[in-house]
Order: structure tokens, then sequence, then C-alpha cells
């Protein structure tokens, strides 16, 4: 299996990128963007802070893949405002391409379970 591309961008240019990934997938395939709450620390260097009495600022890691790319960044609480109205406006130009899903009336779908079958005549 090939390896994927990784790359951690700034905010603004992961948006960039994010809005080509959407373009690429138009007609055919999917875009999946995860979000984890994220100090960008590991473990034991967040327990030394938390013991030394230091504040830890967590970050929201955004990441996203179309399956062949994926590319990721770190949002702090400053930017977080600014990212999501950005965010959320790509998102609403870019799912122009979902498909209405088709439901049943549940009353009408009620209504036929309870139809009778046609009995057979006896002779």
């Amino acid at each position: 299996m090939a390896s994927l591309s990784k790359a951690r961008l700034q905010p603004d240019p992961f948006l960039n990128e994010l809005t080509s990934m959407f373009e690429r997938t138009t007609e055919k395939g999917s875009v999946w963007v995860t979000l984890k709450h994220s100090s960008d620390k590991s473990k034991a260097k967040r327990n030394k802070m938390k013991t030394a009495g230091e504040k830890i600022e967590f970050k929201c890691l955004i990441r996203a893949t179309d399956g062949k790319k994926t590319i990721s960044t770190l949002v702090g609480p400053k930017d977080h405002q600014r990212f999501q109205s950005s965010y959320a406006t790509i998102l609403k130009t870019r799912m122009t391409a979902l498909k209405k899903r088709e439901r049943k009336d549940k009353r009408k779908a009620a209504a036929d379970s309870k139809k009778p079958s046609a009995a057979k005549p006896s002779d």
C-alpha cells in the first residue's frame, strides 16, 4: 500500500489546500475531516508542566484527507473563531454534490405493512 503524503500547514494554507481537495473530489471521491483536542506536547511533557504549575494551552488539531493526501493544522484559541467561520464558508460552498436522502413516509410505510395480503379464494 502506498504511503500517504502528510503535511502540517498553517491555518490559511490549510484552508486553501482543503478547498482544492474538495475541487478534486467533486465528481468522484470523498474528503474526510477530523477535529481533535490537542496540546501538541507529549504526555510526559504535559505531566511535567502540570506538576510545575505551568498552564497547558490546548489547541484544535484538524486533519483532512482524500485518501491520497493528508493535511493538518493546529488552531489556537485566538485564531479559532476566524478559522471556524472560514471553514464553515468552505463547507457550505463545497457540499453542493450531496444527494438528498430518500426517506419513506413513516405513516405510509406503516399502512403498507398492515394491509392484509390478497387471500387465495378457496373452491
